[in-house]
């Protein structure tokens, strides 16, 4: 931890511009005393390098998920003016809108426990996971473009989905300003067989559930569909895949001759960035939105599968089994925010990288179904040790420009996390706790493990120290689909 760094709030620290030189705003870090002491120094680099980013408002912030990232920490959420900012892939990540998704049933833990490898199963077989996955929709270069613009609306208008679920979704599952012209061919080759596909890494379909003395907020929770003890719930996390990659890594090389036209210096390269009003600033930020789409389409195609392989097992329609999505929410993009800047309402170019939008009641943004609770928050854990669903408040909208943590956040690399552990000897000890895990790799199974990551109640804790985000729920796992 450095020695300038100073606690200025609850659960929040701050780095003044004179700490590097460059810095044009203080760099700030949520997190309790501890998340802070354990921080990989990378982090404290990237999140004072991109406070020298030209057009930055307020603060470069981290999350007290934060760890080291591309160019930005994961965790980094910053925004930049419209006309003197810029848009850079590393403050967005190459999985372009990975984010949450969840949904509730009205099944027990009773009625769940004896059918549930049965479940896993069917999930492993149904929603492919893995590095090259493919999914089973049959797609036209056509089918994509119109995906990139519609998002998961094209899903449901092929009957992928209920109208309703639209309403449950950041953006109602469809990001403005997609234009597939600024996408390149090899982009939409990896795409085009991707929709419906988990993929590698920490994404994962995991079948969850509620415990009566893990609810904190019952009215909320009630509202949002949570009544029961021991409901079963499902919560997925995957995004934009090999496509949104592409995407990144295509702009990635033009921004390098952006940036030396108009003499644009970053203190690493990993921040490549463009003018945001620059035509190439503007090119990403459409293809950006296409991935974005693509992702919410992904995710909406394994809802569908959710929905049909409860239907198989239990023999019920997905109606009757109350199905229903909680919400959508991505937690690595860019968008086109209204924010408090000197206290005057102004349109900035707001990054989330590994950070969720956490807007609170009222906001116009919200559907009218959460304009009285705020938007659902959905923090995902490791595999062992269990998520949260939360809501938005009013104070992160003044603050972090209505931004929360995403997830645990890890506290070993992937290489240290497989010397470290091994899968199969994980599967047969987390079968031993009641959760049932199918992976496609024993290798990728031991780089997720519980203690790769931090403590997913202390990352809780420091955000709702902060108000930055209220606890409605903690979630527990008991089966897996690993990619």
């Amino acid at each position: 931890m450095i020695k300038q760094i100073k606690k200025v709030g609850e659960a929040v620290w701050e780095i003044p511009t004179s700490y590097k030189q460059g810095m044009l705003v203080p760099a700030r870090i949520y997190g309790t005393e501890n998340i802070l002491k354990n921080m990989d120094d990378g982090v404290f680099d990237q999140v004072t390098n991109v406070a020298c980013l030209p057009g930055i408002q307020k603060y470069s912030y981290c999350m007290p998920d934060g760890h080291w990232g591309y160019g930005f920490p994961i965790g980094g959420v910053a925004a930049f003016d419209l006309d003197e900012g810029v848009i850079s892939p590393g403050g967005i990540g190459f999985d372009i809108n990975c984010g949450m998704r969840l949904v509730t049933t009205n099944l027990t833990y009773k009625d769940v426990k004896p059918k549930l490898k049965e479940l896993i199963d069917t999930f492993f077989r149904t929603v492919p996971a893995g590095v090259g996955a493919k999914g089973i929709l049959k797609l036209n270069d056509n089918d994509l473009k119109e995906i990139m613009v519609d998002g998961a609306q094209w899903c449901i208008e092929k009957g992928y989905g209920w109208d309703k679920d639209k309403q449950s979704m950041e953006e109602f599952g469809r990001i403005k300003d997609a234009d597939p012209e600024k996408v390149s061919q090899k982009a939409i080759s990896r795409g085009i067989k991707q929709v419906g596909t988990l993929g590698s890494g920490n994404h994962y379909l995991e079948v969850q559930m509620v415990k009566a003395e893990n609810i904190f907020e019952p009215e909320i929770a009630k509202q949002f569909g949570i009544i029961d003890n021991e409901q079963i719930v499902v919560m997925v996390h995957c995004g934009s895949r090999g496509f949104g990659h592409q995407i990144a890594t295509d702009y990635l090389r033009t921004f390098d001759d952006v940036m030396k036209r108009d003499k644009i210096e970053v203190k690493d390269r990993q921040l490549a960035c463009a003018p945001f009003n620059s035509k190439e600033g503007q090119d990403y930020y459409k293809a950006m939105a296409c991935a974005a789409n693509m992702a919410f389409a992904n995710r909406q195609t394994i809802l569908h599968r959710i929905r049909e392989g409860f239907s198989k097992v239990f023999n019920q329609d997905a109606e009757n089994l109350d199905l229903n999505l909680v919400y959508d929410v991505a937690h690595n993009i860019a968008k086109v925010e209204k924010h408090k800047v000197d206290n005057k309402m102004k349109k900035v170019l707001v990054h989330r990288k590994g950070s969720t939008r956490s807007f609170g009641p009222g906001h116009e943004e919200l559907a009218e179904r959460f304009q009285k609770t705020g938007q659902p928050v959905i923090l995902g854990g490791s595999m062992e040790t269990g998520s949260y669903l939360l809501v938005g408040t009013k104070k992160a909208e003044e603050e972090t420009f209505g931004s929360t943590a995403h997830g645990s956040g890890r506290t070993m690399s992937r290489t240290q996390a497989r010397r470290t552990f091994r899968g199969d000897k994980l599967q047969k000890d987390m079968e031993a706790r009641g959760i049932y895990v199918k992976a496609v790799s024993m290798k990728g199974l031991a780089e997720e493990a519980g203690d790769a990551y931090k403590n997913i109640s202390e990352v809780v804790d420091a955000i709702e120290k902060a108000g930055i985000t209220k606890k409605v729920v903690a979630l527990k796992p008991i089966g897996n689909v690993k990619g």
